[in-house]
């Protein structure tokens, strides 16, 4: 494992988490846009618990590498799905916060196959 490719599991891990942290204790700048997207509350616990479990997936891969490829792509398709959801609740404006937190986990899988 490349020094690069661990920086960027790290930083992909901790971003992760903090959105992960941030639906848990249900902060109103997570919440609200959420209720505008039509997400029911009841879902909350399963997203953050999904992002959750991708965080600690990054982390353990970096011991066990299968691992963290399959927390890699199931961030991956967990953010394609945020970003769907928020492109069919016509808030164009909240595009980029999906992207920016599934960049660094694309960036991590990217140079943990290169290298």
């Amino acid at each position: 494992m490349s020094t690069a490719h661990l920086v960027l599991t790290l930083l992909a891990a901790a971003m992760v988490a903090f959105s992960s942290v941030s639906v848990f204790v249900k902060a109103a700048w997570v919440v609200e846009p959420l209720a505008d997207y039509g997400i029911p509350r009841s879902w909350l616990p399963w997203l953050g618990a999904a992002k959750a479990a991708g965080a600690a997936g990054l982390l353990a891969g970096i011991a066990v590498p299968f691992i963290g490829v399959m927390a890699g792509t199931g961030l991956v398709l967990y953010f394609a799905g945020a970003l769907v959801t928020v492109i069919r609740a016509r808030s164009y404006s909240h595009i980029p916060f999906p992207l920016l937190y599934v960049a660094p986990v694309v960036a991590a899988l990217t140079v943990g196959f290169a290298s």
